[in-house]
């Protein structure tokens, strides 16, 4: 293929967000097919990327320097949506962070692999819906080494709140403003959260989003995590089971 001819392929692929002092590049729809349980389910997958100081970038600028930058030592986002999402009635969305433990190796310290799969699944019999993977979110946004130190502190007693404050971050560094714009950008309409977490709903609400319902997701209770979902109601004021979103 001509340099032109790849040029005229990638852009129409490719839209961009302005954002004042950021701009938001977002690639896709990539047909995706999946493997849940066994069964393969097709979604559309797309990938973001923040460029500060870029808001007058052209795609052709940022296609031609793709291999000058080395995007492989830092992390993007993408989201995986079903059905017709920007037009059906009903959609259900999942902003879910990054768990390189959970849902990479399977950990059962925490919930998150199984939320992760879990939404999908939800997503799928909903008819229509965006999964939201947010990659700069480790560790409720302290990154993964952080988080390393973060769990050798758990090991010693600690909760997860109280890790992350002993270590100089807050205790949920979180920020859903990036993926909150791309959801903007792929649809209008209303839809419905899965989550425990009421600070998902807020700045879901405080961006202009109109929320429908909030859909409830606990995860697998086990020993190695009781602390873990515990502490999530306890000190970080998540939702607990057949609490109805007001």
């Amino acid at each position: 293929m001509t340099k032109q001819h790849i040029l005229s392929i990638l852009k129409n692929k490719i839209k961009t967000i302005d954002n004042g002092d950021h701009a938001i590049h977002v690639v896709g729809p990539i047909k995706l097919p999946v493997d849940l349980d066994g069964e393969t389910v097709t979604f559309q997958w797309y990938s973001w990327m923040r460029r500060d100081n870029h808001t007058n970038e052209s795609v052709e600028e940022l296609i031609t320097e793709l291999n000058a930058v080395h995007y492989a030592e830092f992390q993007q986002s993408s989201v995986l949506v079903y059905g017709d999402f920007e037009h059906e009635e009903e959609a259900l969305i999942r902003m879910h962070s990054i768990c390189h433990t959970g849902d990479i190796f399977g950990s059962q310290r925490c919930d998150c692999g199984f939320q992760l799969k879990q939404s999908m699944k939800m997503i799928i019999a909903n008819g229509a819906g965006a999964l939201f993977y947010l990659a700069n979110h480790e560790g409720r946004g302290i990154g993964l080494f952080s988080k390393a130190m973060a769990y050798l502190l758990q090991e010693e007693g600690l909760d997860t709140v109280d890790a992350n404050l002993e270590l100089g971050f807050a205790e949920d560094a979180r920020d859903y403003s990036e993926a909150i714009s791309v959801l903007k950008l792929l649809r209008k309409a209303p839809v419905s959260i899965i989550t425990n977490n009421p600070r998902k709903v807020e700045a879901l609400r405080d961006a202009g989003m109109n929320i429908l319902s909030r859909v409830p997701l606990w995860g697998e209770a086990s020993v190695h995590n009781e602390k873990y979902l515990s502490t999530k109601v306890v000190r970080s004021g998540h939702f607990e089971r057949k609490l109805a979103l007001k």
